[in-house]
């Protein structure tokens, strides 16, 4: 597969990072999200083939043992969520540029296998504090998931300097400047092209 470049965003839920991604698809045309797998099911307005490709367990477990998947995990319990190589195929050869907004663990691994052609970035909370005040303020998950999600922000900051770039969103649009020009630094770099080994 002839690979183009490709952006990682990871963020604990509740930083801003879809918000910073959705500013940054008005600047950069070129950008084309990954729609990733996952064998949850919808919630609300999400469409299939538009926010993820909802699979059902069976159906998740048949693309894994297929090797469809270049990287895939269990994020939550009986919950996984995964990157088709056939969507990331799509987008290069149109030569856009792949965005991915994923959790914080499929970014490092995706960092991990594409290496030079990937730019990863965490977008970070200014604060654990904060982060918890902002899923409050959603009011769409009860205390309890808001404390679940709050204990795992705790872990995944801790894996933040596993990232090429690590971008504080306290104030948004100097969040959103700031991403830009790390982003704009790493499409102006040439790399080689990596070619797959299979």
């Amino acid at each position: 597969m002839e690979q183009g470049k490709l952006i990682i965003f990871s963020a604990p839920s509740g930083s801003g990072k879809t918000t910073i991604v959705k500013e940054l698809l008005k600047v950069f045309p070129q950008f084309e999200f990954s729609i990733s797998a996952t064998s949850r099911a919808p919630r609300g307005t999400e469409q299939n083939g538009v926010d993820y490709f909802f699979l059902t367990q069976e159906e998740f477990r048949q693309k894994v043992s297929e090797d469809a998947f270049v990287e895939w995990e269990e994020v939550y319990n009986g919950t996984c969520y995964g990157t088709l190589k056939s969507e990331m195929e799509r987008i290069w050869s149109k030569g856009n540029i792949i965005i991915f907004d994923v959790d914080v663990m499929g970014g490092i691994n995706l960092k991990k296998i594409f290496g030079e052609v990937a730019c990863s970035i965490f977008i970070m909370p200014p604060s654990v504090e904060v982060l918890r005040e902002r899923l409050i303020g959603r009011a769409t998950d009860s205390m309890e998931t808001i404390e679940k999600r709050v204990a795992k922000a705790e872990f995944e900051i801790s894996k933040a300097q596993e990232f090429d770039h690590v971008i504080v969103n306290d104030i948004l649009s100097e969040a959103v400047e700031q991403t830009k020009q790390v982003i704009s630094g790493f499409i102006s770099k040439s790399t080689l092209t990596w070619l797959s080994n299979e």
